[in-house]
């Protein structure tokens, strides 16, 4: 019962301060050109898996407190978010733990933008090619300038204040 009750203790937090950072920030956390701080939290399933279910559940939150709410970035950002928080809980290397976050949301956020702006009709590959090098752009940066070092830093002080994690 004790490490349930830790489990969903920490993925709570985990989707709390995701959900937080991400509406705190909003001017510059939604939209074609993005760069959402929050997702530094996704290189966290490296090292403890209750992030999973955390940055999902804040990241429909997050989505669904938005002033502009697309029900399509309700539905697949989350997913997103969802899909790349497992592979970068299989991921070794914390160069390598980035990719999974850029790469999903690159690819479904950028298709959801696209679809948004302009559906399916003749110009979503156009739109969907521009969104996708921009979102990827703005998680590249965000997951490599702030994730990688969030999770180096928690790696050395973790172990010093107690804080049991998996890598």
């Amino acid at each position: 019962m004790k490490k349930a009750i830790k489990f969903i203790s920490r993925a709570a937090l985990v989707g709390a301060i995701y959900a937080v950072l991400t509406l705190a920030l909003y001017p510059i956390s939604f939209g074609a050109v993005q760069f959402r701080l929050s997702e530094a939290l996704t290189l966290l399933p490296l090292l403890i898996p209750e992030a999973i279910p955390g940055l999902f559940v804040g990241c429909i939150v997050a989505n669904l407190l938005s002033p502009n709410i697309v029900v399509l970035d309700v539905v697949f950002g989350s997913l997103a978010t969802l899909i790349a928080a497992v592979l970068t809980s299989r991921v070794k290397s914390v160069w390598l733990a980035p990719l999974p976050p850029v790469i999903c949301n690159a690819l479904i956020v950028g298709a959801v933008i696209a679809y948004s702006e302009v559906g399916a009709g003749a110009g979503f590959w156009a739109a969907y090619l521009f969104n996708l090098a921009s979102v990827g752009f703005g998680e590249l940066v965000v997951c490599y300038a702030l994730g990688v070092p969030l999770i180096l830093a928690l790696r050395r002080v973790a172990p010093k204040i107690g804080f049991a994690m998996t890598n």
